[in-house]
């Protein structure tokens, strides 16, 4: 995902921070927000970084293309139901092939050494990849998205903004705030925490840790799925390589805000999107490589991140 396809054209350098450009900022950074969350919870969980999750995103793109036209096939004019339909679809099919990978290939290296996690879960993300790329419905080429509901533009003093931005941003906003409510109030949210801080007291306290571990892939990967759905509606191309990019973005805002911290997931996303949108503004290519410059920063300067020193907090 390249925030250029999020702009038409390049504004002149007094545009660079106007409205406009905050609202795209936001938008981009409640997609790599929703991804960014799942790096660091299963981070948080189990120590991994798991390279395979922008695949997961891309998933959640296909599953809600062949929701959609499923449903259109069976219903017609339904379009509120379709597109809760297909954000289910989306979710659903990125928490799904999440936990698989986990039961398939994670669990099995649970004790061995990281690095044999941290490989596996590069070829998991090339498999995915070549997979779809093989399936004769799927193949290799870009698919036009499918508007699921009516682009309408809305002006808002000098911005023009399209109601995808706004449903984007709402719909990461809802699923952060259910997040959150979910690990500060629920006893699985408790135990999530718990195993985040000491797998062994925690397994003592009788919690079930590969319980906890499955439900974090489970939640992680539905997260990114909806974050598929929001980019397929977006920029309105799928294609099954789609995930490289926004998935290194969203770990390099996970690190930027402190990996394995939620609060600190969710800050960096935003950063990232806004200093991604304005770079852009001034020129594409910059806008594109602003991330990884942030990355050799923060690395460089605050190795932790920005708000990596909470451990207590970190799920």
């Amino acid at each position: 995902m390249g925030c250029r396809d999020l702009r038409k054209g390049k504004p002149r350098m007094g545009a660079i921070f106007n409205a406009q450009q905050i609202v795209n900022g936001l938008q981009v950074g409640s997609i790599y927000a929703l991804i960014a969350l799942g790096y660091t919870m299963v981070y948080g969980i189990v120590r991994l970084i798991n390279f395979a999750h922008g695949d997961f995103y891309m998933l959640g793109a296909y599953a809600a293309y062949g929701a959609f036209f499923a449903f259109n096939a069976l219903f017609v004019g339904k379009t509120g139901l379709m597109a809760f339909v297909v954000l289910i679809a989306s979710m659903a099919a990125g928490g799904v092939i999440a936990l698989l990978a986990n039961r398939l290939a994670y669990k099995p290296l649970r004790y061995k050494p990281k690095l044999s996690s941290l490989i596996t879960a590069i070829g998991v993300s090339m498999f995915l990849e070549y997979f779809l790329s093989a399936l004769p419905a799927v193949g290799p080429s870009y698919r036009s998205f499918p508007d699921i509901l009516p682009r309408v533009n809305i002006n808002l003093g000098n911005a023009v903004i399209s109601n995808y931005v706004i449903i984007d941003i709402v719909i990461a906003a809802v699923l952060m705030v259910g997040l959150t409510l979910l690990i500060k109030k629920t006893t699985l949210g408790k135990a999530m925490r718990a195993v985040s801080q000491d797998k062994d007291a925690a397994r003592l306290m009788g919690i079930d840790i590969e319980k906890v571990i499955a439900f974090t892939f489970l939640i992680g990967g539905s997260f990114a799925g909806a974050a598929g759905l929001l980019a397929g509606m977006t920029y309105p191309r799928i294609v099954p390589y789609m995930g490289i990019q926004p998935g290194l973005k969203a770990f390099i805002a996970a690190v930027l805000g402190g990996i394995g911290n939620i609060p600190g997931a969710v800050l960096g996303a935003y950063i990232m999107g806004l200093a991604e949108t304005f770079a852009s503004a001034y020129n594409s290519l910059i806008g594109e490589g602003i991330a990884f410059a942030i990355l050799i920063i923060v690395l460089l300067v605050r190795p932790r991140g920005l708000l990596g020193e909470k451990i207590a907090d970190k799920i």
